[in-house]
């Protein structure tokens, strides 16, 4: 039954090789008459022109701009704007972008005017950005923008998919580059679906199809990590590797995702994971394909695999491989990526769209494989760079990459984009600002080996080339400089994330030295019994570390002197707890993966404990004796409101039972239960460093709404959690009938919400702008946590 199938998409391969066969034939004719050449340096003559400027004029520009660039990229965009240039500047990016990713002409009327367009919002936006803010590319921004367009449901859902796909990059691979370039392919679905969208749709008809647009591109940009990347990374045995690959083949061949089977081994946890996100992802792009549209997508998809598994299969050792073997392969992934884009969002058969992304996909490539070509030589991978670096002494037949590189921009200039002026400046600003990036990164010396080797037997044109690169202004683009700002943001978060994970390890273990109270000769020994009990659970101490993190890395207090005040917060924490176990109240029988006190002792015993454990934290808070007696005062006042408006948000929460509250009065009542734990492990350090009204207001704003978001997820965890991750029962408050922001707003509407208090304390703490980073990644591990 599926013979046809097979027949017509191996078909379809070889009409697109033979395609790619005749493309090569014609660009090795020029590379051997070298047209390039007197081509090429007419277009630099005149692309010089405003480009290289007087010495006098440009000195000037220059050390500017250099200086701008150094600081970074908010100084940058501010300099081009100042100057000028930031006009010119994303103009010119745009219209790359178009070229690049849409297949568009910039000789056409209506796409210079979506370019106006792009460049306008894109202006607006970058200068309405904070210069301050560290950093920039946050989940609030995401929100904020998935809220403008109506598509918060898929943005939540790529959020969640993303950090799942990142918590399973195993070992051997990069998961910031997994994520950066998911997120660029979804960002390339989006944008084709934006450009197919005319000016009479509706609102609500764009929302459904950017929304549609985000989880097309998540599924279709899944396959890189998880069949390119995996497959070159040598994490899978050899038999595995050709059992996954025949597996992808059946798939793009049948059309349906075939049964795993049996998988032994290290990597069993990891193919069943990702056998089933392909699966969802192969199912969910099918299902949203158009009968008409459905052929070209499985053609060009196994196009693209099968030219990857035979560039895959090549052998840095075999010396034979032939001109056409190392080039027919990379014509047809590199076309085959882009038009599988736009097969994705099922759009109507556009020529023009076809002819020039065939012809332009090399062009990238050979530019990213010559930027990696010691990296890929490193690993053994065999690249046109790579193979002409390692044998273009021993065969001269061998056509120099590069070469073919000038010959395949010159062939776009004047034969896929006919001499069109903008396009002809586009792509040479693009030529020398690829160089000058290559340069500044290898270092003069190693640039010069490499412009010797491949400009050999070529001096005048390689000449004339390197004096662009030293002298050419205005070729920098504005996705190069994006993607250097969010790599660097990324690894600034990296190093936060893991000063972040640190301080709560380190911190941690000091609370818990601390915490286990010794038995007096007068004690009940099992009320201190019940009271270690409690203490000694696995406990995450979140109080009492932001305590510790406030009170010494943003008021700058001792460390030892506030570690009655860390103990304070802890037992009042699990007094509190105690008592929400009650029999009388949520009548739970596991607490921190351990039963409950009341199950171990018995009520009376657990009543009593609780009620220790608020003395004691009074008690610890007088043992302050480092600080001003009226300041402890203070504080003590603090405690005990703090405390009455705990009770009064457990008694509202023992009211609701069986009741559907509003939204307004479940945040109040979620406040005094969660969120002023939150406020007081943030203002009890403030009112000891003796903070301004001004600040403490601002410092009980952002526990709000961060309190009532970490609240919303635990509604959430109870309802989709793992119980053993939990360390309690999930379902216990449908069981015990709770009024909850699940069961006031379902699933969705509660996420909606708890996104809502996390970029609303986001942006406080901006405009906060406190010492330490810690509590923005506390906000994003309250949203994204597990337990």
């Amino acid at each position: 039954m599926n013979q046809p199938i097979i027949t017509h998409t191996e078909s379809s391969y070889r009409q697109a090789e033979e395609k790619a066969i005749r493309y090569f034939e014609s660009l090795y004719s020029q590379v051997i008459e070298k047209g390039y050449i007197p081509t090429l340096t007419q277009d630099f003559h005149t692309w010089k022109k405003t480009h290289i400027r007087h010495p006098l004029h440009f000195a000037p520009f220059s050390f500017g701009k250099k200086r701008a660039e150094g600081l970074g990229y908010y100084a940058y965009i501010q300099w081009l704007s100042k100057t000028g240039k930031l006009d010119h500047y994303l103009d010119r990016s745009i219209s790359y972008i178009y070229m690049r990713d849409l297949g568009k002409a910039l000789d056409e009327m209506d796409t210079q005017a979506s370019i106006t367009r792009a460049v306008e919002k894109i202006k607006e936006h970058i200068l309405s950005e904070p210069s301050d803010e560290a950093d920039s590319f946050n989940q609030s921004g995401l929100y904020r923008w998935a809220q403008k367009e109506g598509v918060e449901s898929a943005t939540m859902w790529v959020l969640h998919k993303l950090k799942r796909v990142s918590d399973h990059i195993p070992v051997g691979m990069d998961a910031d580059h997994a994520q950066r370039k998911l997120i660029k392919t979804i960002a390339g679905v989006i944008m084709h679906a934006v450009e197919e969208m005319d000016d009479s749709i509706t609102g609500k008809v764009r929302s459904k199809k950017v929304d549609e647009a985000i989880r097309l591109g998540y599924s279709y940009g899944l396959t890189y990590p998880f069949i390119d990347d995996l497959l070159d990374a040598n994490i899978l045995t050899p038999q595995e590797e050709k059992r996954y690959s025949n597996l992808i083949r059946t798939s793009l061949v049948t059309r349906n995702v075939p049964k795993l089977g049996e998988w032994q081994g290290k990597n069993k946890g990891l193919i069943d994971f990702i056998h089933a996100e392909l699966k969802e992802a192969f199912e969910y792009i099918k299902r949203h394909q158009n009968p008409e549209t459905i052929d070209a997508f499985f053609e060009q998809s196994y196009v693209f695999f099968h030219a990857q598994e035979v560039d895959r299969d090549k052998d840095l050792s075999n010396r034979n491989y032939t001109n056409e073997e190392l080039f027919i392969p990379i014509i047809l992934k590199s076309s085959s990526s882009r038009l599988i884009v736009r097969s994705v969002i099922s759009a109507e058969e556009d020529q023009g769209f076809d002819r020039r992304t065939f012809y332009y996909g090399i062009y990238n490539q050979l530019a990213d494989d010559f930027t990696d070509m010691f990296d890929d030589l490193k690993e053994g991978a065999v690249t046109p760079y790579t193979y002409y670096l390692t044998y273009h002494e021993s065969r001269p037949d061998l056509i120099n990459p590069f070469e073919l590189y000038w010959t395949v921009i010159s062939h776009l200039i004047h034969e896929v984009y006919h001499n069109d002026p903008k396009t002809c400046e586009v792509i040479l600003d693009r030529a020398i600002n690829g160089l000058k990036r290559y340069k500044n990164r290898m270092g003069s010396k190693t640039y010069n080996e490499v412009m010797q080797l491949f400009s050999s037997g070529h001096s005048a044109f390689n000449h004339m080339i390197q004096q662009l690169v030293r002298k050419a202004d205005e070729v920098d683009f504005f996705d190069k400089l994006l993607r250097d700002h969010i790599i660097l943001s990324l690894k600034d978060q990296k190093q936060e994330q893991e000063e972040f994970l640190d301080i709560i390890e380190k911190v941690r273990e000091q609370v818990n030295t601390h915490l286990p109270i010794a038995k007096g000769p007068l004690s009940d020994d099992n009320i201190v019994d019940g009271a270690n009990y409690s203490l000694i659970g696995d406990g995450k101490r979140l109080r009492p570390i932001l305590t510790w993190v406030m009170g010494v890395k943003e008021f700058g207090l001792s460390a030892s002197a506030i570690v009655p005040l860390l103990k304070s917060l802890e037992y009042m924490h699990t007094a509190s707890l105690i008592f929400d176990d009650l029999p009388s109240q949520d009548n739970a029988s596991i607490r921190r993966g351990n039963p409950t006190l009341h199950e171990v002792h018995n009520v009376a015993v657990a009543e009593l404990t609780g009620l220790f454990l608020t003395q004691k934290a009074i008690e610890e808070q007088t043992c302050l004796d480092q600080f001003d007696s009226k300041v402890v005062l203070q504080l003590i006042q603090y405690t005990a409101q703090m405390t009455a408006d705990m009770c009064k948000g457990q008694v509202m929460d023992l009211e609701a039972k069986g009741k559907r509250l509003s939204l307004q009065a479940l945040n109040q009542m979620c406040f005094y239960k969660t969120g002023i734990g939150f406020e007081a492990s943030l203002i009890m350090p403030a009112i000891l460093a003796q903070a301004n009204d001004t600040e403490i207001k601002a410092w009980k704003t952002f526990a709000y709404h961060a309190g009532i978001a970490f609240q919303i997820k635990d509604d959430l965890l109870d309802v989709e959690g793992d119980q053993q991750t939990l360390g309690k029962p999930i379902g216990n408050d449908v069981d015990h009938d709770k009024s909850t922001y699940v069961s006031v707003l379902g699933v969705e509407g509660a996420k909606k919400e708890m996104w809502e208090h996390y970029c609303t304390a986001l942006e406080l703490l901006y405009e906060i702008s406190p010492k330490t980073p810690f509590l923005k990644h506390f906000l994003h591990y309250i949203v994204n946590r597990d337990h």
